[in-house]
């Protein structure tokens, strides 16, 4: 692999100011060498960067990429070579836009992971969960009631985006399945959805034994459990329970907050996702029992940024979108800079979620050791977040581990 040699750029390294002068090398892979000071690298490709912010890749924590469809009932109808299909294409996008790494919250799997490790296709890294777990009638659960008749327990249980897994031996089971298909985390539903048509918001999903045993098979992989959960008697349960990252968290509220800060866990917001199912969620096929519960949550959204910040949560940058609705991505930028400073929004989608993936130090990062997971931005992020927006017209160069995957200098 071609060293590389970045000069006359400002870099963003998660410092509230941008550092001028600055240059850095890129060898096998890896940033060697990031210095104040001209660099010797008389092999190396040198990139003049136009006096562009160069920063860390953009790391989105929690994506759905089999999602093709808006309507996960019939998803689970489609072939899943065709869902492969989609999520080549909408994964390239991604990259596109400047997101490096992505962080899957169910239904990715090792094949798809397998595909973009080793550049069959092109597109950011892949972090997965395999199938989320879900009681039935949960969030997870997305057969017809018809189908509920006269069920066996050997038939019907598995889809795309989740598996149903009643009492503690099932849910070891299904855990044990995901961990040994090379899952990176394990998904569980502790909280009705909106994509989900059957169970209500404020539903309880799992019993303390369930999310405790989940919890437990994970950690003995030194993996971890994330949790879709809404509410705060929902996103507390799971907390105390061991969860590590809860996802959503529209309706919490102050002392549920100041409780997940003192335990250590993570929230990932997804406030893009209820916006884009407002404008599009009907005319994609979401049932109309979805979008009716779509209210509940949406307006929530931006107060729960608040409580969150206040209470001292970490908060990773996540964006929940399914079917075409996944060209917004970058939207949840905008969004998030509504309530929140430029700095900790950018800090979200870099060193939060690289710590949130386990790989700090790793990702995430402009350090020597790092991974070269490097993007060029035209203008300051930090001073208009909005160059991060669109399909990456500001963001002529996206580098994934020294390889520049696009390169419109």
């Amino acid at each position: 692999m071609t060293a590389t040699l970045f000069r006359n750029f400002r870099l963003f390294d998660g410092s509230a100011t941008l550092a001028e002068g600055m240059q850095l090398l890129v060898e096998a892979g890896r940033i060697k060498e990031v210095a104040d000071s001209p660099i010797t690298a008389s092999a190396a490709r040198v990139v003049d960067c136009g006096g562009r912010t160069l920063m860390p890749g953009l790391i989105d924590a929690h994506v759905h990429v089999y999602a093709a469809d808006a309507d996960l009932g019939r998803l689970d109808r489609m072939p899943r070579s065709l869902q492969a299909v989609h999520a080549a294409r909408d994964l390239e996008a991604s990259l596109q836009r400047g997101f490096t790494t992505v962080r899957d919250a169910a239904g990715a799997d090792w094949g798809l992971a397998t595909a973009l490790d080793t550049g069959l296709i092109k597109g950011p890294r892949l972090f997965f969960a395999g199938q989320a777990l879900s009681p039935t009638g949960g969030h997870g659960d997305m057969r017809p009631n018809t189908a509920l008749d006269n069920l066996c327990g050997c038939c019907g249980t598995a889809a795309t985006i989740g598996i149903v897994a009643d009492g503690v031996d099932e849910v070891r089971r299904a855990v044990r399945a995901n961990l040994k298909k090379g899952a990176h985390h394990i998904k569980i539903m502790a909280s009705g959805g909106v994509a989900s048509p059957s169970d209500p918001i404020y539903a309880l999903q799992y019993s303390d034994e369930e999310i405790a045993c989940a919890v437990w098979e994970a950690r003995a992989w030194k993996r971890y459990v994330l949790a879709h959960a809404y509410t705060p008697e929902a996103i507390f349960r799971a907390v105390r329970l061991g969860v590590r990252s809860v996802e959503h968290c529209n309706l919490i509220d102050a002392p549920t907050a100041r409780y997940m800060a003192t335990q250590g866990a993570i929230a990932v917001p997804t406030l893009v996702t209820y916006q884009a199912l407002e404008d599009e969620g009907s005319a994609l096929g979401l049932p109309p029992e979805s979008m009716a519960k779509l209210s509940s949550v949406k307006g929530a959204g931006l107060g729960s940024l608040e409580i969150l910040h206040q209470a001292g949560v970490p908060m990773g940058f996540g964006t929940d979108l399914l079917a075409g609705m996944r060209r917004r991505q970058s939207e949840e930028f905008l969004i998030r800079r509504e309530v929140l400073p430029a700095l900790e929004v950018l800090r979200q989608a870099t060193l939060t979620n690289a710590m949130l993936l386990q790989q700090e130090g790793q990702l995430g990062v402009i350090a020597p050791g790092a991974l070269a997971d490097i993007i060029l931005v035209d203008g300051d992020p930090l001073g208009d977040i909005s160059v991060l927006a669109g399909q990456g017209e500001r963001i002529p160069f996206v580098m994934k581990g020294g390889e520049a995957l696009v390169d419109r200098l």
